[in-house]
């Protein structure tokens, strides 16, 4: 007999083991789907057994056993196959070298978009220290993935590696035992999976208090003695009842879960084991739901039924799904103890919740209005792709929308930041450190760069990066969305156009002193104070503000200190009009005036050009005078943040000013409409330009520039080109 390697026959061993395992899962799943793909199955283990074969965990065992379990436990809860697919493949682009279009490519889109969610879960590194960043990461975790199937995945991975949990480090077995009890376990309980939930609570429990759960383990194992008796021979009893009475029931009874109890003496100080009413409880399992109440009336018929302690969950479900009636009873002997009552739907759906209602009947007919109503809370998670033609599609047709308005990015090392929907990484940054924010030139998002007004998705790993030097942009203020980022940049900004207001109001003087051959130098300290006391001001900086933003002439403060200098009003206005251009380089608008300024420099905004006649707003700018926008103008909203900065503008006189206007015009796509188009603007129109272009949706569009005289001419404009036959719209545009 030829003596083979050990090795080779301990690898023979392994592909035997993990060939059988695949085997029985196949078994499983062709026992709930029998007219199931077997092959895609196939396809799917032979892959991962490929991709894993010189992997190990860190107890010895192949790899390929931990993506066999989790497939195993999605079996038990009867899903769809590719769940179970997903299961198999889940590890292979986290742990090897596959990439997602590679697991595309063998296994279609479907699947490839479950593995991918799932590896993109695996990849988050969750600090849950305290409850509101747990709570955040569980909102996260659901928020961020688009099919439920992923969580599912999630969470039978999860059980898996806590079941094997002793073979890791005493740090790691503390870290993942505590991150299961306060996002895996909340999750598994919000959608309904109290069979799932109970064990990931059970086992992390052991881990993180090992000493109260070994105590606790002792008091219930005397507790069990007795209980155990107590509730066989309720079971007998409530079993004859029944029978008498015409109603098929079955019967289980159990002893509450050793973390269920240890959380419930957390919340009665001072209580025992043996004061936890629930402590026993027997378990009545119906065909219908008027049996639940007839079985309800036989146990309160043979037990006094303690007062506050029934509840109807049948008649107002939880909100995930559960429904059931709980009453609490008094033996003759003293002893409490729960009783439920529940039908063989209510029953599956209490331990598998949503895994419950994925159904798998004959040729997809359509689901039962029973199922239908049961489902209705999660109309206020979900949002249907499609309308439900096949059961077995049931939560592949889910659409997760829990939390619309937020968005749930991370740190580098794992902390959430929660922000707005459609934050960017400005807000995030500023959501980290005000610091951080005001000096953040980039980021990087998923290890990629990206621009600074990218919106942020769910589960985004940010990373912010800064530069010493480095300030706020007023263009931010057109992307941020949470109010922090806005506040802290606004007052950024406050702080440093008050700076620059400061340094250009004592330019501007010194300018105006060397012009009246002034000593700059010779103006002292108590004259500056008075000088600013005069016109308003405490404070000298305030006044300096003053004069860089244009709200006071210089000329008219230099005249009262030197009385012997001044000219006549229009004269000094004038002046000072000119002197501001030189310093500033730029020229005045002389068609709007600020109101009551009759020297302030003012010029219309290249964003919405406003023509005579529409309403408009001031904005005094930095260094360039006041700036005139269209009300309707969008820029307005994001400008316009601090009232000290809007300043009342009007039109001046009654000139022929020539205003230029953009024009956005739909048209049909017809020979000769262009033509007519322009033939029906008057002779003193100007065009400056017009350009032409067919759309998808075989519509013309022309975008257009004409000289109006105001708002008027402009209204007579637009409605001579709305009559042309063929003009489906003409609107006025802006530039944002």
């Amino acid at each position: 007999m030829t003596n083979f390697p050990n090795t080779f026959r301990q690898s023979i061993s392994i592909n035997l083991l993990t060939l059988t395992k695949f085997r029985e899962l196949l078994r499983k799943v062709e026992s709930y789907s029998p007219d199931g793909d077997r092959e895609l199955l196939r396809r799917a283990y032979q892959f991962a057994a490929q991709h894993h074969a010189n992997q190990r965990r860190q107890s010895g065992e192949p790899y390929l056993a931990h993506p066999l379990a989790v497939a195993d436990i999605l079996a038990d809860l009867r899903l769809d196959l590719a769940t179970i697919a997903t299961a198999l493949l889940h590890d292979v682009v986290e742990d090897t070298k596959v990439t997602t279009d590679e697991v595309r490519v063998h296994f279609g889109e479907e699947i490839a978009h479950l593995v991918e969610g799932v590896t993109k879960i695996g990849k988050l590194e969750i600090v849950s220290r305290e409850e509101r960043q747990a709570q955040n990461v569980r909102k996260m975790l659901l928020a961020m993935v688009d099919d439920l199937r992923v969580i599912l995945v999630k969470l039978a991975d999860r059980l898996h590696n806590m079941r094997t949990l002793q073979h890791v480090s005493p740090d790691q077995q503390q870290r993942v035992a505590r991150e299961t009890v306060d996002i895996y376990a909340p999750l598994a309980h919000r959608m309904g999976m109290g069979k799932i939930r109970g064990e990931l609570e059970d086992l992390s429990f052991s881990v993180l208090d090992p000493i109260a759960y070994s105590e606790l383990q002792k008091d219930l194992a005397i507790k069990r003695r007795g209980g155990e008796a107590f509730l066989r021979d309720v079971t007998a009893t409530v079993k004859e009842k029944s029978k008498e009475s015409g109603i098929q029931c079955e019967l289980h009874w159990r002893i509450k879960r050793p973390y269920s109890i240890y959380q419930k003496l957390k919340r009665q100080e001072g209580a025992v084991v043996g004061q936890v009413y629930d402590l026993l409880a027997l378990r009545i399992i119906t065909e219908s739901i008027h049996d639940c109440y007839a079985a309800l009336g036989i146990v309160h018929g043979l037990w006094q039924p303690l007062p506050g302690r029934i509840k109807d969950f049948i008649a107002m479900p939880r909100p995930n799904l559960y429904q059931s009636l709980h009453t609490t009873l008094m033996s003759k002997k003293g002893q409490p103890f729960e009783v439920q009552i529940r039908t063989r739907a209510m029953h599956r759906t209490a331990e598998e919740g949503i895994a419950a209602h994925w159904q798998y009947k004959e040729a997809g007919g359509p689901m039962a209005a029973t199922d239908e109503h049961s489902m209705a809370w999660l109309r206020q998670l979900v949002e249907w792709q499609r309308e439900l033609s096949d059961p077995s599609e049931y939560l592949s047709t889910l659409k997760i929308d829990l939390y619309p308005d937020e968005v749930y990015s991370f740190t580098p090392k794992g902390k959430v930041v929660v922000l707005p929907r459609d934050a960017t990484p400005v807000d995030f940054a500023y959501a980290v450190h005000t610091e951080v924010g005001d000096t953040c030139v980039g980021a990087r998002v998923n290890g990629k760069m990206i621009p600074l007004r990218y919106r942020l998705n769910n589960g985004d790993i940010v990373e912010i990066l800064t530069q010493k030097g480095t300030h706020p942009s007023r263009d931010w203020l057109t992307f941020v969305k949470s109010s922090k980022a806005r506040n802290k940049i606004k007052h950024w900004l406050n702080v440093s156009e008050r700076a620059s207001s400061i340094e250009l109001g004592i330019r501007l003087l010194e300018k105006e002193c060397r012009r009246l051959d002034i000593s700059w130098k010779s103006i002292t300290g108590e004259q500056l104070a008075s000088a600013a006391e005069a016109s308003g001001y405490q404070k000298v900086d305030d006044w300096y503000s003053a004069i860089g933003f244009g709200r006071i002439a210089t000329r008219q403060v230099l005249s009262r200190w030197f009385p012997g200098t001044g000219v006549e009003e229009v004269a000094e206005r004038k002046t000072l009009a000119k002197t501001v251009q030189k310093v500033l380089g730029i020229a005045s608008e002389g068609a709007i005036q600020v109101t009551g300024y009759g020297d302030l420099l003012v010029y219309r905004a290249k964003c919405c050009n406003p023509i005579r006649g529409e309403g408009i707003v001031g904005y005094i700018t930095r260094g360039k005078g006041v700036a005139v926008h269209s009300e309707n103008c969008p820029n307005v909203r994001n400008l316009l943040f601090e009232s000290g900065r809007k300043i009342d503008v009007e039109w001046a006189g009654s000139g022929e000013d020539s205003y230029s206007v953009q024009l956005a015009i739909q048209t049909e796509d017809r020979p000769g409409l262009l033509k007519e188009l322009t033939a029906a603007l008057t002779a003193k129109t100007n065009i400056r330009n017009i350009e032409t272009r067919i759309g998808e949706d075989g519509n013309a569009y022309i975008d257009i520039t004409i000289d109006t005289t105001g708002k008027k001419h402009l209204e007579k404009l637009i409605l001579a080109m709305r009559k042309v036959n063929g003009v489906n719209g003409v609107q006025r545009t802006y530039q944002v």
